[in-house]
């Protein structure tokens, strides 16, 4: 309770520290009251001239947006990488391994090389999207074994169809236009800064779906850690789980890729976080699992427009960069094995 209080903390201090940072000026108390402002409408400090239509609009409709976004992606990638460990017990498992990250990333640079003609007029989320759900298709029919997903093989065939789709990617970008590949590289990398809205709405549906999903099974995914045989013995339906939680997971995963790019490292780096933080009980570990991966995705974001402004730095990079040193400190630290990830 206390790690997911800390978390919560974190997260909102990052919202107003962000809604604060950017060139137009405005302190972090200001930042807070244009928020609240808008969430309880007639506040006095809106209509008493303190606060700059400027300042309204730097914080409301450009740095909240992309904050907010980055907290569901990250969230969202978090726990598809949580629910991907669990489907397939191997703890390298996570969208880009499994190649649904992969799909979408063809599906969007499709769109950017070629035109939505490419992909039967759709916009660039929703080629993304589609592209997601295609390689999960993919992955789930070519790893079947006597009519039921063998988690050796789902690995295996991840990474072998996310190789392969990596590389038409990389093929339809050294093939297009030299100004399309700013837009295909921020992709591939991730980032939020083109966030509005009207693009939170999907993720967060996408979100809070599977999160009451998985919490509703928690006792079954504790099952599936000590095994198929002992899973089926306590009642759990294994191959019906596995494949509803690769779905859920995938489906997720598009959701989120969709609207931010294929930031790689979260999901599978912050659920292993949580369980060296909480242990690997579901219960405990999910919930923790989808704030860290908010918070960290949050900061990552502010880092990435900060750290070498006026350059935004793509958020993968970001990720990569902060999250590895931190990640290898804390198996360093001997808690990894204690809670089940290195055995």
């Amino acid at each position: 309770m206390l790690t997911q209080l800390a978390l919560g903390v974190g997260i909102l201090a990052v919202l107003v520290v962000s809604g604060a940072t950017g060139p137009a000026e405005v302190s972090p108390l200001d930042a807070g009251r244009v928020i609240l402002g808008h969430l309880l409408p007639g506040a006095p400090w809106t209509s008493d001239g303190s606060l700059t239509r400027l300042q309204d609009q730097a914080v409301w409709q450009f740095r909240l947006p992309r904050t907010l976004l980055a907290g569901l992606a990250g969230a969202g990638l978090a726990l598809a990488g949580a629910l991907m460990q669990a489907a397939v017990r191997n703890p390298l498992a996570e969208p880009y391994v499994l190649g649904v990250s992969a799909g979408a990333g063809l599906g969007a640079v499709a769109v950017i090389t070629l035109g939505s003609a490419a992909v039967a007029g759709l916009p660039l989320s929703g080629a993304a999207f589609l592209g997601a759900l295609a390689a999960t298709a993919a992955v789930a029919l070519l790893s079947r074994h006597h009519g039921m997903l063998a988690p050796t093989r789902m690995i295996l065939t991840g990474v072998a169809l996310g190789s392969l789709l990596s590389a038409l990617t990389s093929y339809l970008t050294l093939t297009t236009e030299a100004q399309n590949v700013f837009s295909v590289l921020f992709f591939l990398l991730g980032s939020v800064s083109a966030a509005s809205m009207d693009q939170l709405a999907i993720p967060a549906v996408a979100l809070l779906a599977v999160t009451l999903f998985a919490l509703a099974r928690a006792r079954a995914l504790n099952a599936l850690l000590a095994g198929d045989e002992t899973a089926t013995a306590l009642g759990v339906p294994v191959h019906r789980l596995r494949g509803q939680l690769v779905v859920a997971a995938s489906l997720l995963t598009g959701a989120v890729v969709a609207v931010s790019g294929g930031i790689g490292f979260v999901g599978l780096v912050v659920p292993h976080t949580a369980r060296i933080l909480v242990g690997a009980d579901h219960r405990r570990m999910l919930p923790v699992t989808v704030l860290a991966g908010a918070f960290f995705l949050m900061a990552a974001d502010l880092l990435a427009r900060t750290v070498a402004a006026p350059t935004e730095i793509p958020l993968g990079i970001v990720t990569a960069v902060v999250g590895a040193p931190c990640f290898l400190w804390l198996i360093r630290r001997g808690r990894a094995a204690r809670a089940g990830m290195l055995r």
